[in-house]
């Protein structure tokens, strides 16, 4: 009885229903106590364990703890669900307990292919060479140990093979700092090479019990490690201890602004930070008040909204780096689906961190035709191996718009640099060439990533076909011959990925609306109808100085959309977007279809009930207009005077 009443008075488990099933052994976690479970057949003959702290095992249920790392499915308690995707097997419990959204497998293949990559160039630092040839047929890497000498033959050259899964001497230290299920340190484990350890942080204790579980499902205890803590504060404590991360992770649920100090941080010099956002309502102009409190950038709400997101986070992000001397390197940055997502290297450098300033800039914005100016915050001129910083002159516009005389907005400030390596983003490329069938969403990938070499660089922010047309109010051109006449003019042209009608140019604004007036006189417009004020009575009104051609040319159709690549997918699934958040206590929530039909035209539909509004006159019927008689929700009694006699 001595054991049961510690075991009862000590364990915070919801296990304890099930006293004639389960025993368990108590340690101190934090300040919660937790309990290792150990399946037995009764209580009868149980005596106080005395062995100490247990080894990080499966906590979840007394089913749960007779497993091994088989992925047997005894380890499945009623109403688990078990969930494939790479080479891992999850399991979730039927409670909304922990955060799954299905649809970002994107997001998660994309990050094992870019840490490969990141991985091939942290050890070739370090004079290993790293080669993935055949995993579709072996799950093995071959690692070349040699270094690169000239007085070593080539014969004497070392190879040896080694299994995804194995703990590499000098490989990458990651943290992913809101693990939720561990579902990507475990795929990080399994599919990603040259890996010293994980760590898989969760602030939420139903989430670490889920991720343990999974940890042991899929037998990878000697690579990632489960850690119960806040993620500011124990990146906070690795920076202390001087024990750096080479890749940090952060995809939490909404903003990740609360976390980016820490971060840029306890990263490794030259290490890599990938974040994601899903408050794009906040990025994308809705709440622009809200985006300066987190990111330090006023977001606006304009056409090119998604690219200038990504340039808002990169601002964040070396803003914060900044403050300890540090700045980032952006090696790739794309805007897919209902998210953001950035993978950046953070270098030390006092001299590069005062170039940060010319690295920035803010968005002036004609509230009228959408034309917008970039103002630089900085200037860095060279004197041969010298630098002369000094502040940015402007501004670029005035007081109005020069072609619709429309006031203009200011957002910002944003990233105004490249968001891309396009080296490494070619070599990711050819990685899934040598390996097509390596992750389910490989086609996309490969449409993104070439999408985005095609990308001007040096071009921030786009125009979009349809708005264009939208403000003089004409026939929409097709995107071949819109192209071709801004190449026809002499400039360049590009798509983005973060919008299917972008045109990306360097081509000033005056020759834009000079290509959309020309475009006008082949496909006029009823100019009587235009109101004096519009932005298109102001622009049409003005003859341009640039006559365009429309002729096709072979150079306007980007190889990716005459490869027919995988650009812009339709939706996945239905209601495919943000899930709901996970619930501390558990509990079902209700499912997205439901809710949204709850809400649907919830401003349209009158009340039922409408004995409330019988109180009041009708307006109507007091200047004898009203023509629903009875079925009229307001009163129909006369109304009187404050001079008339109440009848007696």
């Amino acid at each position: 009885m001595t054991a049961q009443r510690i075991f009862f008075a000590c364990c915070t488990r919801n296990c304890i229903a099930l006293p004639n099933r389960a025993l368990g052994r108590v340690r101190v976690w934090g300040d919660s106590l937790l309990c290792s479970l150990q399946t037995i057949s009764s209580m009868e003959g149980v005596q106080e364990d005395q062995h100490g702290p247990m080894e990080a095992e499966s906590l979840h249920s007394p089913a749960a703890c007779t497993l091994g790392p088989d992925g047997d499915s005894s380890m499945l308690n009623p109403g688990d669900t078990v969930i494939s995707e790479g080479r891992v097997k999850i399991i979730f419990p039927s409670a909304n307990e922990v955060f799954y959204n299905p649809v970002q497998e994107f997001n998660r293949d994309l990050t094992c292919a870019i840490i490969t990559e990141f991985a091939r160039l942290h050890m070739l630092a370090k004079g290993i060479q790293i080669s993935m040839p055949g995993e579709e047929l072996t799950p093995k890497v071959v690692v070349d140990l040699s270094e690169e000498q000239e007085e070593k033959p080539e014969a004497a050259v070392e190879k040896r093979s080694v299994l995804l899964g194995e703990k590499c001497e000098g490989g990458l230290r990651i943290l992913e700092g809101l693990a939720a299920s561990g579902l990507r340190s475990i795929r990080f484990a399994l599919e990603v090479p040259s890996i010293h350890s994980i760590v898989a942080n969760d602030s939420s204790f139903k989430a670490v019990e889920v991720m343990k579980r999974n940890i042991h499902f899929n037998g990878v205890g000697e690579l990632v490690t489960p850690s119960l803590a806040d993620a500011r504060m124990l990146m906070y404590q690795c920076r202390e201890r001087k024990d750096w991360f080479d890749v940090i992770d952060l995809d939490p649920y909404g903003s990740p602004a609360m976390f980016l100090d820490a971060a840029v941080q306890a990263v490794s010099e030259g290490g890599l930070l990938c974040v994601t956002c899903t408050d794009m309502a906040v990025m994308a102009g809705n709440s622009g008040e809200t985006c300066y409190s987190k990111y330090g950038a006023m977001s606006i709400k304009t056409k090119y909204c998604h690219e200038m997101a990504l340039r808002i986070i990169l601002h964040s992000l070396d803003l914060r780096a900044n403050c300890y001397q540090r700045y980032i390197v952006p090696l790739l940055a794309v805007s897919v689906d209902f998210y953001i997502r950035v993978f950046v290297q953070v270098f030390s450098g006092q001299a590069k961190v005062k170039s940060s300033a010319s690295k920035q800039a803010f968005v002036y914005n004609c509230t009228g035709c959408g034309t917008y100016h970039l103002q630089r915050l900085g200037k860095l001129v060279s004197h041969g191996s010298n630098f002369k910083y000094s502040a940015g002159s402007g501004p670029p516009v005035g007081t109005n718009c020069e072609h619709c005389f429309q006031r203009h907005q200011v957002g910002g400030p944003i990233w105004a640099e490249s968001m891309h390596d396009l080296d490494f983003v070619q070599s990711i490329l050819n990685a899934l060439k040598r390996n097509p069938q390596r992750f389910k969403t490989s086609d996309r990938i490969k449409g993104v990533l070439s999408m985005v070499l095609e990308e001007l660089a040096d071009v921030p922010l786009y125009y979009t076909l349809d708005s264009l047309s939208s403000i003089i109010h004409c026939n929409t051109p097709s995107l071949l011959q819109f192209r071709s006449a801004i190449l026809h003019a002499g400039y360049r042209v590009s798509l983005s990925h973060a919008c299917k009608n972008a045109i990306k140019t360097d081509a000033p604004p005056s020759v834009i609306w000079d290509i959309m007036r020309s475009w006008e006189k082949k496909n006029p417009v009823k100019r009587e109808r235009l109101s004096a004020t519009s932005p298109a009575f102001h622009i049409l009104s003005t003859e341009p100085r640039l006559q365009a051609c429309f002729d096709v040319r072979k150079d306007a159709n980007p190889k990716s959309r005459q490869q027919g690549l995988k650009r812009f997918q339709e939706n996945p699934e239905a209601n495919w977007g943000p899930k709901a958040r996970a619930k501390a206590g558990g509990g079902i929530s209700t499912s997205l279809a439901e809710k949204s039909k709850q809400h649907q035209n919830k401003r349209k539909q009158r009340e039922e009930d409408q004995s409330s509004t019988r109180n009041f006159p009708c307006k109507k019927f007091q200047q004898g207009c009203c023509a629903r008689a009875e079925d009229c929700c307001y009163s129909h009694e006369p109304v009187l005077s404050a001079t008339d006699e109440a009848p007696p």
